[in-house]
């Protein structure tokens, strides 16, 4: 049910209480409460300019300035807020400013004054709003008497599913309900003003799996509630559409429940997450599954741009950055996430061109660097580039083996690709194989110990591994990984040069060095 700020007026917080200004606006919608205790304009309207919010204050830190108050109050009208309430004004409406109170009157925005007779404090009002927000006079209404009669009645419906979509039908609401990494299992729709897709994404952005209670979006004008839910000792989440706002938070709260509770009483067991399992059957190698799990999810195996494995990339900046590349680039990226890691897949939707698709490719490692900034513990480990089920099931075979020495190799890289998994790879193999090989190897190293000092050995070396490892061969970006100067690194350069009695950036020489100075970093590992 709808609560107004006329609503709110009626409450004994509000008696007595004087509507100095925006009459004409008393039915504003109200959905939550906030006290506002900021020192400037610019804080007040960012912590308090919340649509459809009833903002409390008694201008504390704005003591006298009444040029300010009525910024503030021009700057929460602009950002849709509900009204605003002035606690405990000595000499009821005179104490109040007239410019301010003007201001409220031009801008439309009810502005409330509490009188210092009046003795309820902010937490009373709160209380009192809250409650009439989340139960209101009416909680024992049609939508939870009707969907109760929906969902129990057994002989007229054979399944859990066709009780609940007859209970939404009859109350005008939605229901779809999520695995935990997020992968819809049963949908309800009765209406289709936005995806599920798209509400998904918002679902991520906001982060919800780490809320406790019914959290509110609005999706694209869908008001929606998520909230998480246990079936069968399993977790899953739940979002409702309320798709007349009708009804308050309180109530789709306990509409929730009852839902919850009838599927217990149906015994309902929810579908398996098909595009959860593809991933694991990739990931334990299981490829004549995943050929079976690809034909039911209808998807084509060309469709596979890129597999990966990350670390650090769940968080709220994480998921709008895919969100974003989601929508913009017509991709989509499944997931399923255990704590910090997460498996993933990108799959482009429909087809493409054959330049398109080089660039949805080139797209994807553009997403990986995004997702590396404003975090220096993401690490992303990643094949792009693949020759379905099959490159698919191998590269994450590559990425298991490969990603706790690569780090070791390549210490100041956090996106790793199937180059350097590959490297690394091979680099272990040489190592448990041991033998002749691996000395081939090692060999390339060898004039650094027989020509010169061990000291004078280890530092040429060090500068060979920064500048092919880490720096690409760029003896700038060696100078700043090493902090020394340009002339410095070109001069051990040179000498490396006359050690190794060869051009080091020579096509044919970098390979096999490259090799040598891998095994090198991860001997130092093994060992």
């Amino acid at each position: 049910m709808k609560i107004t700020v006329n609503d709110c007026l009626s409450l004994e917080a509000f008696s007595p209480s004087i509507l100095a200004a925006g009459k004409r606006n008393i039915g504003n919608r109200v959905r939550s409460v906030s006290v506002m205790d900021a020192a400037n304009v610019e804080t007040a309207i960012k912590n308090n300019g919340v649509r459809e919010q009833i903002v409390l204050t008694s201008f504390y830190g704005m003591t006298g300035k009444e040029k300010m108050q009525c910024e503030v109050v021009k700057g929460l009208a602009k950002e849709g807020v509900s009204a605003l309430v002035v606690f405990h004004v000595e000499k009821g409406l005179t104490g109040a400013d007239s410019e301010v109170i003007e201001t409220a009157e031009q801008v439309g925005l009810p502005f409330i004054v509490i009188p210092k007779n009046n003795k309820a404090e902010y937490s009373d009002a709160i209380e009192q709003i809250m409650d009439k927000l989340l139960y209101g006079d009416n909680f024992k209404n049609s939508l939870i008497n009707n969907t109760i009669y929906h969902l129990l009645n057994f002989e007229k419906h054979k399944t859990f599913q066709a009780a609940l979509r007859e209970a939404a039908v009859s109350n005008d609401f939605q229901v779809v309900l999520l695995s935990k990494d997020f992968n819809p299992i049963l949908s309800i729709e009765t209406r289709q003003k936005t995806t599920i897709a798209d509400a998904i994404r918002m679902g991520k952005e906001r982060d919800v799996e780490k809320a406790g209670i019914y959290t509110f979006i609005d999706v694209n004008g869908v008001l929606t509630y998520w909230g998480p839910i246990t079936i069968n000792k399993e977790k899953y989440f739940l979002f409702i559409v309320d798709n007349e706002d009708n009804y308050s938070a309180g109530e789709i709260t306990k509409l929730a429940e009852i839902i919850e509770l009838a599927m217990g009483m149906w015994k309902y067991t929810p579908e398996r997450d098909v595009r959860a399992e593809l991933i694991k059957a990739l990931i334990r190698g299981n490829k004549s599954l995943a050929y079976s799990l690809k034909d039911e999810m209808e998807i084509k195996a060309d469709n596979i741009l890129s597999v990966f494995y990350a670390k650090g990339i769940e968080t709220n900046q994480g998921n709008a950055v895919i969100s974003e590349f989601e929508k913009k680039e017509n991709i989509e990226v499944l997931r399923i996430t255990e704590g910090e890691e997460t498996y993933g897949m990108i799959l482009k939707n429909g087809e493409k061109p054959e330049d398109e698709e080089t660039t949805q490719k080139s797209s994807c490692l553009v997403l990986f660097d995004k997702l590396k900034e404003g975090s220096k513990t993401v690490r992303i480990f990643h094949a792009t580039g693949l020759d379905g089920i099959e490159g698919a099931g191998d590269a994450f075979r590559l990425i298991s083996e490969t990603w706790t020495f690569v780090e070791s190799v390549f210490p100041y890289k956090r996106v790793f690709t199937k180059y350097e998994l590959a490297l690394v790879s091979n680099c272990i193999n040489l190592q448990v194989q041991g033998g002749y090989l691996k000395k081939n190897y090692m060999d390339l190293l060898e004039p650094f110990r027989k020509e010169m000092g061990e000291n004078k050995a280890k530092q040429l070396l060090e500068t060979l591994e920064t500048f092919v490892l880490d720096a690409g061969m760029n003896s700038g970006k060696t100078s700043e990984f090493m902090g020394i100067h340009t002339n410095t690194v070109q001069y051990r350069l040179k000498r490396i040069n006359e050690v190794l009695g060869a051009e080091i950036t020579g096509n044919r020489v970098i390979p096999g060095l490259t090799m040598a100075l891998a095994l090198k970093r991860l001997d130092r590992v093994v060992k």
